[in-house]
């Protein structure tokens, strides 16, 4: 069976993934699973910039299986885009949610509902093998909340509200949030794409 190498070793985005490619014939493994151990440092200025250089280093080692990279993260209109792709390491420590959540909290302490306006942006490169690579990008628009709605959450999720529900990514279920989210609007392109190659 094929497989499809995630070049990712986030058990959150690993899972959300195989999850919403269940339907294809081929395996779906986290760089752990597929006994790869690498850490590729991002350096590109743009959440797509990111996605590229992470799937075609772990290409290089893939043993011709597909490797599928994604970079994402908040950006915030009236902080001029930023966390952007600072978005994990925003307060200093990567993957420091807590001191990232709350550096949110800080620099928009007495904002206005306007000044509020975020969204989730995510970033896919496939690379299917050295002639088919495909690019695809997904957003999902809401606002970051005063203070935190439900603790428990992955990222910016108890910050980020979206009218459709009218709760936070923390507050919603799994299925709700893989119907709206950043990351589930990309794969949804991304499946579109796959259905043309396989």
């Amino acid at each position: 069976m094929k497989k499809l190498i995630v070049a990712s070793n986030n058990d959150h985005k690993v899972i959300e993934i195989k999850e919403m490619l269940s339907q294809f014939p081929f395996e779906v493994l986290s760089l752990k699973e597929a006994k790869i151990n690498i850490d590729v440092e991002e350096t590109g200025s743009t959440f797509m910039d990111n996605a590229e250089i992470k799937a075609s280093e772990i290409f290089k080692i893939a043993d011709g299986n597909m490797v599928l990279a994604d970079d994402s993260g908040l950006s915030v209109e009236s902080l001029n885009g930023e966390p952007g792709v600072f978005s994990a390491r925003f307060a200093g420590v990567h993957g420091d949610t807590k001191a990232n959540n709350e550096k949110l909290l800080y620099l928009l302490d007495g904002a206005k509902e306007s000044q509020r306006k975020a969204k989730f942006i995510c970033a896919m490169v496939l690379i299917v093998n050295e002639d088919k690579i495909v690019k695809v990008q997904g957003e999902v628009e809401g606002m970051i909340t005063a203070e935190f709605r439900e603790e428990e959450g992955f990222g910016y999720d108890p910050l980020f509200f979206v009218k459709e529900f009218n709760k936070t990514f923390a507050q919603i279920s799994t299925k709700e949030k893989n119907s709206i989210s950043h990351r589930g609007r990309a794969l949804d392109k991304l499946k579109s794409e796959l259905e043309k190659l396989i």
